[in-house]
Order: C-alpha cells, then sequence, then structure tokens
C-alpha cells in the first residue's frame, strides 16, 4: 500500500523481498552509530520486519511502524520511514537511510512528506522528533522544519537527543 508520494521518493508498505535491504538498515555500523543502536540479530530483524509487513493506514495511527522508502522507478528499500510514539504518547516521526542514499536531500523530502501525512491524513495536532545531537546531517533536516523543544542524555542510546516539535498550526504558515 503507498502512503506517501513525494517528488521523488514513494513510502508503502514492506514486502518479502524488502528484507535484505531492510536487515542492512540494523547491523550497518555507520547506519547505526548516528542513532545509536546495537546491531540487530538475525532474530531480531525477522521479527520487527514481519511485524511491519504489509501495513494498513490505520496502523501508522495506532502503532509503531516502520514503511518502506523507495526512489520513484526504483524497486530497491533504500530506507524507513519511522511512525512512532514516545513516551509521552505523542506522534514522532523517524527515518534512515542505507549509506549509499546519504547526502542526496532523501531525508529533508521524506521528512516534509511525513508532516503532511501526519497533519492532513493523520489529523495530529503535533509531531514530535527526536535525534543524537551528534547526527548532524538529521540535525540540520529538523532545524528545517521543526523547532527544538528539549536536549536530555537518553540512558538507553548512551548520548544526548536533541527533541523537536512541530504543531499543525505552524506548519500551515
Amino acid at each position: 500500500m503507498k502512503i506517501i508520494e513525494t517528488e521523488r521518493l514513494v513510502i508503502k508498505s514492506l514486502d518479502t523481498a524488502d528484507k535484505v535491504y531492510f536487515a542492512e538498515l540494523f547491523t550497518d555500523p555507520d547506519v547505526l552509530e548516528l542513532i545509536p543502536q546495537k546491531a540487530f540479530t538475525e532474530e531480531q530483524i525477522t521479527e520487527r520486519f514481519n511485524k511491519n509487513l504489509n501495513l494498513e493506514l490505520s496502523d501508522l495511527a495506532n502503532q509503531k511502524c516502520a514503511c518502506g522508502i523507495f526512489e520513484k522507478g526504483n524497486s530497491e528499500l533504500i530506507g524507513l520511514a519511522l511512525f512512532l510514539s514516545n513516551e509521552e504518547n505523542e506522534k514522532e516521526l523517524g527515518y534512515r537511510f542505507r549509506k549509499k542514499y546519504w547526502g542526496k536531500g532523501y531525508g529533508t523530502e521524506t521528512t516534509k512528506g511525513m508532516l503532511e501525512f501526519y497533519f492532513n491524513t493523520l489529523n495530529v495536532t503535533k509531531v514530535m522528533a527526536d535525534v543524537n545531537t551528534a547526527n548532524v546531517g538529521s540535525v540540520k533536516i529538523l532545524d528545517k522544519f521543526m523547532t527544538p523543544v528539549k536536549e536530555f542524555f537518553n540512558e538507553r542510546d548512551n548520548c544526548t537527543d536533541r527533541r523537536y516539535e512541530l504543531k499543525k498550526e505552524n506548519w500551515r504558515q
């Protein structure tokens, strides 16, 4: 199911053919260093992948989900769009890309598409995003669209995170 379409990208439900690239996004040390996150085991990858197969629109509003990001005209998964909720049950966006797709503006394009989706399709009033402050690329992207509201030490990931927010009324301006 196609969820979001931008100028160059399609964000849609994962398919069984996407698993090898999905696994790369949870095992590549360069990708994981910026989050930061430990590499997943094969069992963890399979469990997470299967949980996110064939999602429906209602799933995105009610649970944590990962959807595939694809270049138009290319069936190879290039990244994940993450529809999350934080510890305060606020809607949160996230994304990650395979390293060979970094630096092409896809993070900016994905963030804009996800914000439009949250506000116009899911009709939420506020969207949050957390980023490791050492992830300079993602900090720059979130600074374009959202307002930083706090920094905190993330004990689970052993890093300093910055939390961003954007309210629907500010998106429309």
